[in-house]
């Protein structure tokens, strides 16, 4: 007999980190029997959210039945896994995020996990994460809590600091970086290995090898790497000549922690491209729900995203599979850094749970330069546990990002106000 499952997806209406989850799901039989239960407080984004995962289900013959609520409580009852795709005004407050440090003389880029945006997208967030942590603790306290929000790292040091919630988080971030890796080498990412250890989104290649053979190819990076266009991801490769690994995931997201991460490009998330783009993304979702669309062919595929579904059949089936990055609490996986420190890891995921894979102690400048930040992010979760305006100042002061204490005292009134409605304390 196969074991199935009660999964519940809150934030569902995401189409995003949904179409992703639903390539996943619906392109395998591994969880055939399984209930998933979709959550979003947005009745008609769960609707469309719903209606393609039918479409999907069907289409991949994968034999799961989709349910959906927007009452979260409710569709907790008897969960054995708890995905978490959440964010608050998303667009709105993210400009703020970028915008208002810059018009304070801050030089940053994207403000979402690091620098003054990444203490504001933790201070509004952590709350409503931990108040759905708390559910899952009271009605299904045997459940994996799967989170996928960002600031991932903060998120899962905020739960684990005020929550027993078993918690993992998940990010595609050391795949995006294979795919810079692989542009160099000349290689498809299918052929390629990478093995890392860090904070989510600052995490380093330990090792780089031919997925066929196992050759290590740091070796070919350093010499294809050395003619390779100068423009083509110069932060990565600075840092890279600087500390001998390669960074992930991205110039962008790596030079949120950086006080020279703008140099490389100093730019924020491209708001009006993404808005377009979930234009024509919900136009064809409506049109495979209909009818009037093809399904395209990669949705019908695995994704190259977060790894939920595989953590999920590993665990269920007692598979022991190999998750290749995840975000867990440190207790010495890293050692060199605090063990109540999130970390990201590879993993391997079977019945007895998820075990992190410790790659030994990390070169010790790049320990240095990720204790640093382990700082600004251990604060900045006790600033939002808090709600404590005192502690985010703080928090601003000692992040490496901001130059300036009159700029950062502008920033907190700024921002403190246009986020005072989601800032509590959950202690």
């Amino acid at each position: 007999m196969q074991n199935t499952t009660r999964i519940v997806f809150i934030g569902a209406g995401s189409a995003a980190f949904g179409l992703s989850l639903f390539q996943d799901l619906f392109s395998t039989t591994e969880l055939a029997g399984s209930t998933l239960t979709l959550v979003d407080t947005n009745p008609d984004a769960l609707d469309r959210m719903a209606a393609l995962a039918e479409v999907l289900n069907r289409r991949g013959n994968a034999g799961i039945t989709i349910e959906k609520t927007t009452d979260r409580r409710a569709a907790l009852q008897g969960a054995g896994f708890v995905l978490c795709a959440i964010a608050i005004d998303r667009n709105r407050l993210w400009k703020l995020d970028f915008e208002v440090p810059k018009k304070h003389g801050i030089r940053h880029t994207l403000g979402e996990n690091g620098g003054p945006g990444g203490l504001f997208f933790t201070l509004r967030t952590l709350p409503l994460i931990v108040d759905i942590a708390r559910d899952v603790e009271a009605i299904c306290p045997d459940a994996l809590f799967i989170n996928l929000s960002n600031p991932e790292s903060r998120i899962v040091l905020g739960l684990s600091r005020c929550t027993a919630v078993r918690t993992l988080g998940l990010c595609h971030g050391i795949f995006l970086a294979r795919w810079f890796i692989c542009q160099i080498l000349g290689r498809a990412e299918k052929e390629v290995d990478v093995w890392g250890a860090g904070l989510n989104h600052f995490q380093w290649l330990t090792a780089i090898r031919e997925k066929a053979t196992g050759r290590d190819l740091y070796p070919l990076l350093r010499e294809r790497e050395a003619t390779h266009d100068p423009a083509f991801t110069p932060l990565a490769r600075r840092l890279f000549h600087a500390f001998g690994l390669w960074v992930t995931p991205s110039d962008d997201h790596t030079g949120e922690f950086l006080p020279y991460g703008w140099e490389a490009g100093e730019h924020g998330f491209d708001f009006k491209h993404d808005e377009e783009g979930r234009v024509i993304l919900r136009d064809l979702m409506d049109g495979v729900i209909d009818g009037s669309k093809p399904i395209p062919d990669d949705w019908t595929k695995p994704s190259w995203g977060e790894r939920a579904v595989a953590v999920i059949a590993g665990q269920l089936h007692n598979q022991k599979r190999f998750i290749e990055s995840g975000i867990v609490i440190n207790r010495g996986v890293i050692p060199g850094l605090p063990d109540e420190l999130a970390v990201e890891v590879p993993l391997v995921a079977d019945a007895a749970g998820v075990h992190p894979v410790s790659l030994g102690r990390l070169p010790d400048g790049i320990l240095k330069l990720l204790s640093v930040q382990a700082n600004v992010q251990q604060l900045s979760v006790e600033a939002a546990l808090h709600g404590s305006k005192e502690l985010a100042l703080q928090a601003l002061l000692i992040d490496p990002v901001v130059n300036s204490s009159t700029a950062a005292a502008a920033i907190l009134d700024e921002l403190w106000e246009a986020n005072r409605p989601y800032i509590r304390s959950c202690l």
